[in-house]
């Protein structure tokens, strides 16, 4: 099941990184604002079925998945954890240079790929969620609640500030000139150059939501503590919770705030799409429950888990192809179809997706895991696990 949703995970990563490889300006339009959330507008004034369709997948993918991937990153976390106190091993010991490693990953991937990377912030949470694991059941849960709390309260402040500065409803701007340029005809190292002097301001998202990440961590640490990803009735109940009250309360709030405008677009990323991303856990895992009494899962969900498997290799590739189609020096379709509708973005997503899918499959027939999981693995052997005085308590 972890597999599974992980490969759900990176599919809808894409679906909703996709626009910003096709859009005017690329990774530097998102500065800006423009097109982030639902124009009901311009969908009233176009109600065709291309801008229903590209409204459906911007509203549907925005914030879900990303949140579902930070969900399961903490999963895997109480993984290791789980592991590395069943060996007797020191904790956080090898996870530590584990952290850093995607660290220096996602630093590589942000400046050759992708300005959006989430790896980084990744890292840098996971090595604090990674220490929380030592301490009582008491202070990871008061830590996650404040954190939950604090990146509410942040999310709602930064909505008031753009509802009072755009009271017409924080309608982004177009992207400047210059960053259209860059990505429609400047070169790969101009970009990369772009990315290294405007840092500071594409970093912006992981300290923003470290509060979100930290909880989304504690969250998944605590899900998969209760049985959540676990076979039988008890997990199959938990799921149905899930399912019901992630979807129910998340759907209607999400899509007011998809629908509110673009000064709402903290809120709609933010904090109701990570309700909706519980809520796909269960939906998830509740298909997959229907097929249980079958010997082995369909095509489709193990098509779906091998992506999950090779999970870190995948949303770094789905980048990069998506560079090379939308980008100048590659293909440079973002500036060749422009103005001719959202099918070929739609397109490129599910082409790069079953890509994805299918390299992944036929890759794990050969090789036990992904390319980029083989060199963290290999790297990680070098590092000499230490064991522990006394065993760790798994369920602490």
């Amino acid at each position: 099941m972890l597999d599974v949703l992980r490969g759900t995970a990176i599919l809808g990563t894409l679906a909703s990184n996709i626009w910003i490889f096709a859009a005017p300006g690329g990774e530097m339009g998102v500065i800006s604002g423009s097109g982030q959330l639902v124009d009901v507008g311009a969908l009233m004034a176009d109600p065709s079925p291309g801008a229903a369709a590209e409204a459906l997948m911007r509203a549907g993918s925005n914030g879900k998945f990303l949140s579902l991937l930070t969900l399961l990153f903490g999963a895997g976390l109480a993984v290791q954890f789980r592991s590395a106190a069943r060996r007797g091993l020191r904790w956080p010991g090898r996870y530590t240079w584990r952290a850093l490693f995607l660290f220096a990953e996602g630093t590589l991937h942000f400046t050759l790929v992708f300005a959006w990377d989430v790896l980084m912030g990744y890292a840098v949470t996971a090595l604090v969620a990674a220490w929380l694991l030592t301490r009582s059941r008491r202070a990871r849960s008061a830590v996650m609640w404040v954190m939950g709390g604090l990146h509410i309260a942040v999310m709602g402040l930064v909505t008031f500030a753009l509802a009072a500065l755009s009271p017409s409803g924080g309608a982004g701007a177009e992207p400047a000139a210059s960053a259209v340029r860059l990505y429609a005809e400047g070169g790969y190292l101009e970009q990369v150059t772009a990315r290294l002097e405007n840092a500071a301001v594409l970093r912006i998202e992981p300290v923003l939501t470290f509060a979100l990440m930290m909880f989304l961590f504690l969250a998944g640490v605590r899900l998969l503590r209760a049985g959540a990803f676990d076979p039988g009735p008890a997990g199959a109940a938990l799921r149905t919770r899930l399912m019901v009250w992630g979807l129910g309360a998340g759907l209607p709030i999400n899509a007011a705030t998809a629908l509110a405008g673009d000064a709402f677009f903290f809120l709609d990323r933010y904090v109701a799409a990570p309700v909706v991303a519980v809520g796909l856990v269960g939906l998830v895992g509740r298909l997959l429950d229907s097929s249980a009494g079958h010997d082995r899962p369909g095509p489709i969900a193990r098509a779906v888990a091998c992506l999950g498997r090779t999970a870190l290799s995948g949303y770094v590739l789905q980048n990069v192809l998506a560079m090379l189609l939308c980008y100048g020096f590659g293909l440079g379709l973002a500036s060749r179809l422009a103005g001719s509708g959202p099918w070929w973005v739609i397109g490129a997503w599910a082409g790069i997706g079953l890509f994805l899918v299918a390299g992944s499959v036929l890759w794990l027939r050969r090789f036990e895991h992904g390319p980029l999981e083989a060199v963290q693995k290999a790297v990680l052997a070098r590092v000499p696990e230490r064991e522990r005085t006394r065993r760790t308590d798994v369920t602490r």
